[in-house]
Order: C-alpha cells, then sequence, then structure tokens
C-alpha cells in the first residue's frame, strides 16, 4: 500500500481536509495535495508530524496499510469547520497579546509605584531605597511575563511554520473595528494620564500620571497585536524567515515561491535593523535608569522611554522597508 493512499484514508478517518491537515504539519495546501497526487515527498520531520497526529508509526504510515483503520468520530474535525483553526493559532496568539502587553505594562506601573514611595522609606535606610525596589521588582515581574510569551510563540511559530488564512472577512472587519475602539480608549488613558500629571507637580499625581499611561499603554499593545493576528500572510512570512530559502519554497511551492521569499528577505532585513535599534535602546534605557543613584532627575525617571522611541523607530524602519519594496 502507498503512502498516498495511507494519509488520504487517515484524513478521511479525522474528516479532515487539506487544508486542515496542511496547517497541523505547517505546510501549505498545495504540499498536501503534491503529496497525495505522489508528486513530490514530505521530509522527515513533516513524515513524524503525520506519525503523531494520526497516531501510527512510520513504517505504518510510508510502507504499511492503513486503509482498513475505521473511523474516528471522537477525533473527527466537524464538517462546518472547513476553515477552522485546527492548531490552535487564533488563541496561541489572544493569550500571547495579552501577556505582552500585560508585561509591557507591568514595567511601567513599576515605576508609577516608585513614584509614589519615593522618598517613603523609614530610617536608616536610604530615602531612595524603595523606589529602586518598586521599579526593579516591576521590571522583574513584568520581564517574567513578556519573555517566556515571547519564547512560547517563537516555539510555536517554528512548529507552525504556514497557516492557511481560515478568516472570513467579517472576522477581520470586526476585529478592525475593535482595534479602533481599544486604540482610542488607550489613547485616551495616555492623555489623560498627562492631564492629571500637570495638574500638580507632586508625587501622589506623578504617580497617578505613570499608572494612566502603563493602562493606556496595556490597552495600546494588546489591541496592535491582538489585531495582528489576522494577517495570517505576515505570520507565515514571519515564521517562513527562520527556515533556508529551499524549506521555504518546498513549503509554499514553486509558483508561490518567488513573492514569498521577496517577502521573507524585507523580513530578515527588518529583524536585523529593529535588533539593533532595540539593542541601542536598552543599553541607552539602562544607563538612564542607573545614572545618579542618588539623585533623581528627569532622564532616570523617565528611562522607559529610550524603548518606547526605539519601537517608534522600528515601525518608521518597517515603513520605509515596505514603501522599498513598492
Amino acid at each position: 500500500m502507498s503512502f498516498r493512499d495511507n494519509l488520504q484514508h487517515l484524513r478521511a478517518t479525522r474528516n479532515m481536509t487539506q487544508e486542515q491537515l496542511a496547517m497541523l504539519v505547517g505546510v501549505s495546501r498545495q504540499s498536501v495535495t503534491k503529496w497525495e497526487a505522489e508528486r513530490a515527498y514530505p521530509e522527515m520531520d513533516k513524515l513524524i508530524k503525520i506519525t503523531q497526529i494520526f497516531d501510527c508509526t512510520l513504517d505504518e504510515l510510508v510502507s504499511g496499510d492503513l486503509t482498513g483503520r475505521a473511523a474516528e468520530p471522537a477525533q473527527a474535525v466537524p464538517t462546518v469547520a472547513a476553515l477552522a483553526d485546527v492548531c490552535g493559532y487564533d488563541e496561541h496568539k489572544r493569550s500571547v497579546a495579552l501577556r505582552i502587553a500585560a508585561g509591557v505594562g507591568i514595567i511601567i506601573f513599576g515605576v508609577a509605584v516608585a513614584a509614589l514611595v519615593e522618598g517613603l522609606a523609614p530610617q536608616p535606610f536610604d530615602q531612595d531605597t524603595f523606589s529602586a525596589i518598586a521599579t526593579l521588582v516591576g521590571i522583574a515581574v513584568g520581564l517574567g511575563i513578556l519573555l517566556p510569551a515571547a519564547f512560547a510563540d517563537d516555539a510555536f511559530s517554528k512548529a507552525h511554520p504556514f497557516i492557511e488564512d481560515f478568516y472570513t472577512s467579517e472576522e477581520k472587519e470586526q476585529v478592525r473595528r475593535r482595534f479602533g475602539t481599544e486604540l482610542a480608549l488607550g489613547i485616551g488613558a495616555v492623555l489623560v494620564g498627562v492631564a492629571v500629571g500637570a495638574i500638580h507637580d507632586s508625587r501622589i499625581f506623578h504617580a497617578a500620571f505613570l499608572a494612566l499611561v502603563a493602562l493606556g499603554v496595556f490597552v495600546i499593545v494588546r489591541a496592535a497585536l491582538a489585531s495582528g493576528r489576522i494577517d495570517v500572510e505576515d505570520y507565515n512570512v514571519s515564521a517562513l524567515s527562520e527556515l533556508t530559502e529551499e524549506e521555504v519554497a518546498s513549503i509554499v511551492g514553486e509558483e508561490r515561491a518567488p513573492a514569498v521569499l521577496a517577502k521573507v528577505r524585507r523580513n530578515r532585513k527588518l529583524g536585523l535593523v529593529c535588533g539593533i535599534i532595540m539593542l541601542i535602546a536598552t543599553i541607552v534605557g539602562l544607563c538612564l535608569m542607573f545614572w545618579g543613584m542618588y539623585e533623581q532627575n528627569f532622564f532616570q525617571q523617565y528611562f522607559w522611554l529610550a524603548w518606547c522611541i526605539g519601537g517608534l523607530l522600528c515601525a518608521i524602519a518597517s515603513a520605509v522597508l515596505n514603501l522599498g519594496q513598492k
């Protein structure tokens, strides 16, 4: 019995379309079509994924006879789910958006707490002790939430380097409308914070200003990342950027390879540029943070602005590269 016959039958036992199998394996639908037409053969890592999906051995899949296996209703994909998210992409992206936004917001909120407790340390502690501790705790907690989310997202991209776009036009429009609303709310929180900070130059008002900025940044970052999930093509380009050009061509097919590879090269260039920008921003931010440890100054209070400016420069670099490609 051939691999093609086994694969077609196993798909049928799960009521699974080629698109759904492609998303689980991490290839395009065209790749699955070629496998079942015996015009191509999957690589070893893809074969192993298929055996894990259908709970069979490599020998059974390649040279055995699995056409006698009965249907598996408990594991079948619902018929109405022709465009279903079978690999958990949407839930994963929502979770990552929430965790990264929370991490960034907590870091800024730690600075707000630091401003509130500044100068309140009892004797014999230094008056800036509580402020420094609050700032460091905020950074530690924020990074403790942010970094695992980033690592999880990277692992997901490597496991699923290609996702078929399953979002409907109605779903995309709904996400765009929600992004506009949340963006307005986030900007509004930041502006209210600025207004509160301008009312009075005191510790409480300064802390309130930073707390509202933290809330606004949380809302804006979460909205931006959550809305970005509907751009499946951009996700595919980012995920495929980790692979060699030969691997990219084998996944997307020869016809789509030139266009996809052009985007992959642009994405790699953008990643390099943004990596350098954020590295410089990190160095500057840390220098400002520890500048004058025993004498509070403007730069030490707003050290976190280095990362905000770095993010804006990355956005500008992305726009310039996109215009250059067009």
